[in-house]
């Protein structure tokens, strides 16, 4: 190892040059940045070998795919910042909807029978998806369970719970309540978007400058100084878990919507998929650290490389191994350009 010597003339005289640039690399990384440079190199590289990427139709359509992966990967933001997990998110996109079209179709139809009111369909699956996360909250904060041994096994629990309310079936066309929000436009955009769009300004913002947000990385970052600085811990991660659910609810009614179907398989696999885009967008599993503008980075790279390997007519199987490669390939990114931006020089 050898130790390079800089007089003081060379230091004085590169110091200013570099320390704005560090400045920039430090502050492109913490605002989650990092990704939006390779999605732009993707996007040209599918334009070239995929003339059809790059039309507006197809763009609309990345847009509208990754809305339900993205609502939910920003609700599992909420529990990752404090450094828990909530792996149940999945099964809440699944039985959130399915449980609110159970109780909208008539008995014949596969629902309960007591054939509720139409426009009650998405307060039953927002209510229900909130006191899911409110027994999450429960779960963690009072009884004092592992978070992620209990969620595992409400996840598990939420799977078998859909095959039972439906009896195995999908309910088709369950309602104007639960469909609404993923088939309608909006100056051309389907609405799942613009509603993904607005939850990602709305949470990044309070992440950013509301107290809560702040609250939230102390509690990742260090949760005793948290306590000691007079935030009230407990009843920030129950919060958490809460909206989480709901965010995750949504997702589902939106996912429903497109389908025009409560499916029984609806949702699954989509957890492993949301915890991808938030370690691609920098958020760090250990709490404290991550960004929406990083999240959002992580969802559209999944759904840009997806929609660029579905054009090409690859195989699915490799479509969804291809999710784990980009895991490992944006951490390596992400590990490099946190340490070039602080100024930590790696041994080659």
């Amino acid at each position: 190892m050898s130790i390079e010597m800089i007089s003081p003339a060379k230091l004085t005289k590169h110091a200013p040059g570099r320390s704005r640039w560090a400045a920039f690399g430090s502050s492109f990384v913490a605002d989650g940045y990092t990704m939006y440079p390779v999605i732009l190199l993707l996007v040209i590289i599918g334009s070239i070998v995929a003339p059809r990427f790059a039309t507006a139709t197809n763009l609309v359509n990345i847009l509208e795919q990754i809305s339900v992966l993205g609502l939910t990967t920003i609700g599992l933001t909420f529990v990752v910042l404090i450094g828990r997990l909530d792996l149940s998110l999945e099964g809440v996109v699944g039985f959130a909807p399915m449980f609110a079209a159970c109780t909208l179709v008539p008995a014949v139809a596969g629902g309960f029978g007591i054939e509720l009111p139409g426009w009650a369909g998405l307060f039953v699956a927002l209510g229900m998806a909130g006191l899911i996360g409110w027994f999450n909250g429960f779960m963690v904060v009072k009884v004092g369970l592992n978070p992620f041994i209990s969620t595992l096994g409400l996840l598990v629990l939420l799977r078998g719970g859909v095959l039972i309310i439906s009896n195995g079936r999908s309910i088709y066309s369950p309602g104007k309540a639960l469909t609404f929000l993923g088939s309608q436009k909006v100056a051309g955009l389907p609405l799942s978007v613009v509603v993904f769009m607005v939850i990602a300004v709305l949470v990044g913002l309070v992440f950013k400058y509301h107290r809560y947000g702040r609250a939230l990385y102390a509690i990742g970052g260090n949760e005793e100084a948290a306590r000691a600085a007079g935030i009230n811990v407990n009843r920030v991660i129950w919060s958490a878990f809460i909206f989480a659910a709901l965010l995750a609810g949504l997702a589902g009614v939106m996912m429903t919507g497109r389908l025009d179907s409560a499916v029984t398989t609806q949702g699954q696999g989509i957890i492993f998929s949301a915890f991808a885009a938030a370690v691609i967008g920098g958020v760090s599993l250990g709490g404290g650290r991550g960004t929406i503008v990083g999240v959002v980075s992580g969802v559209l790279l999944i759904g840009v490389i997806n929609n660029l390997l579905t054009l090409a007519q690859v195989p699915s199987f490799y479509v969804q191994a291809s999710t784990g490669a980009v895991i490992i390939v944006a951490a390596v990114l992400t590990t490099l350009a946190s340490r070039r931006s602080s100024g930590v020089r790696t041994r080659t």
